[in-house]
């Protein structure tokens, strides 16, 4: 008995294509982080101090993993200062006499 085939993507990073196996659904969102990954991994080339392609890739990981931990610090202090905003309205309208 075969197994059958997954479907797979083909992506593009630093001028080498690769295939990636992706679920039909999935594909726009893997072509995205493609797209975002290989201008990572560009930026870094084409500064020319890096020149092997794993170091590009780690070193582009670790640039992107920064920018999304910066993200999400931003997304809680924003939460939390919506939290507190929101107890700080429902203060003041607990405050207010009724009629």
């Amino acid at each position: 008995m075969t197994e059958p085939t997954r479907p797979t993507t083909e992506i593009t990073l630093l001028e080498r294509p690769y295939s990636i196996a992706c679920p039909p659904e999935e594909q726009e969102k893997l072509e995205r982080a493609a797209r975002y990954l290989d201008r990572a991994m560009q930026g870094i080339h084409a500064q020319g101090r890096v020149v092997d392609r794993e170091k590009i890739a780690i070193m582009a990981a670790l640039n992107i993993a920064h920018e999304l931990l910066e993200t999400l610090d931003d997304q809680r202090a924003g939460e939390e200062s919506l939290n507190a905003l929101t107890a700080r309205l429902e203060k003041a309208l607990d405050a207010v006499p009724t009629r």
